[in-house]
């Protein structure tokens, strides 16, 4: 015959009391409320804990008693590596990890790619209140957040008139920045910006498109630019507009090459972000082109990319838009009504802006 093999048993928050001749609501308020505890009781019910080899309270059961998942949910309308690779992203990211962090609680990424239509990530995640970041209004996951009895916040896009939310004022950034390029005399002026909709198109965009886009912070800049552009004399519906499904510099670059292609006389490019602006940019060394001399470029953001190449953007505080986002989340049970954090932009003109060229300026294109 084998030996016998003896396991011992975990200990449990009953044992644990039995030992320490305390109340179980005692062990509790050590993991659970310490502030309930003197520092020397508390010390001396975790090493007896780790000593018996007590886990401490189980989550699970714990949620399930409190009805709080201890977590805050942030939705994504990208793959989840979109998080940690898009610098806007990143630094939202990290401002949203700091309030949480300020509040105790954990952060849970919840990826919503705008091709998958299945949302059963929305409704499986066990989180107290949900950070929506920078969806479109007709986005699926959306309608699965919404439709959850917990808080949401809204990071940027939809404007939801029922739902607390946390953005900028694009319309204003974008008309100084429209206004700054046109004061420097250019006429002749494209437009690169970021998707339009949850369907791929990688192109020239047409008026109705932008109208009816259902990403609004990118509408909300192309009617900015619309209106100052039309203020100024320039015909919008002339102005050449090529949008990107993809958040990258290569793409970036390739819409830049597009668009120049087909409008040699553009002298200024306009980009709805700076991640597309740096591929501008590429684009035109690539071409030869001196920036700024023959062609100016704009961006939008303030990421640190913008700030090595010097580029004339609007600069909007992304971590600080985290930050916020979390901390209107986690204060939303104090209100009765939405509320709206509206963070201040600042326009910098960096060294990829200048006056048009002139004829004693050829352009070299290719």
């Amino acid at each position: 015959m084998g030996r016998s093999i003896h396991v011992r048993r975990p200990a449990t928050l009953a044992s644990l009391a039995a030992e320490l001749g305390v109340s179980r609501t005692t062990v509790s308020n050590a993991y659970n409320r310490p502030d309930q505890l003197s520092p020397e009781l508390r010390e001396r019910v975790l090493q007896t804990a780790e000593r018996l080899g007590y886990p401490g309270p189980d989550p699970v059961a714990r949620s399930l008693r409190t009805r709080k998942a201890g977590a805050a949910g942030l939705l994504l309308t990208e793959n989840l590596s979109y998080a940690f690779s898009d610098p806007g992203a990143v630094n939202f990211l990290e401002g949203l990890a700091l309030g949480c962090e300020d509040a105790g609680v954990g952060l849970h990424l919840v990826p919503a790619s705008p091709l998958r239509e299945d949302v059963a990530a929305v409704h499986r995640a066990g989180v107290d209140g949900f950070v929506v970041y920078s969806v479109p209004d007709d986005d699926p996951h959306l309608a699965a957040v919404l439709s959850r009895p917990v808080p949401a916040v809204v990071c940027d896009q939809p404007k939801l008139d029922d739902v607390d939310r946390v953005g900028i004022d694009d319309e204003v950034a974008t008309t100084k920045l429209a206004e700054h390029v046109l004061g420097l005399g250019h006429r002749h002026i494209g437009v690169l910006c970021m998707r339009l909709g949850r369907e791929r198109n990688d192109g020239f965009v047409r008026i109705d498109r932008q109208n009816s886009a259902h990403y609004h912070v990118q509408q909300r800049r192309l009617t900015a630019l619309a209106k100052a552009f039309s203020a100024a004399g320039v015909d919008w519906s002339k102005v050449p507009v090529v949008e990107r499904f993809e958040h990258s510099s290569a793409q970036g670059e390739s819409a830049a090459a597009q668009l120049l292609d087909a409008y040699p006389d553009v002298t200024a490019l306009v980009c709805t972000s700076d991640i597309l602006a740096v591929g501008a940019l590429q684009e035109a060394k690539r071409r030869g082109l001196r920036v700024p001399i023959d062609l100016t470029v704009t961006g939008f953001d303030g990421i640190a990319d913008a700030d090595r190449v010097e580029l004339t953007t609007v600069r909007q505080p992304l971590k600080e838009k985290g930050r916020a986002a979390a901390e209107l989340l986690l204060s939303s049970a104090d209100r009765t009504g939405p509320k709206l954090i509206t963070l201040d932009t600042e326009l910098v003109i960096g060294a990829t802006s200048g006056p048009p060229r002139t004829a004693e300026q050829p352009w070299f294109g290719p």
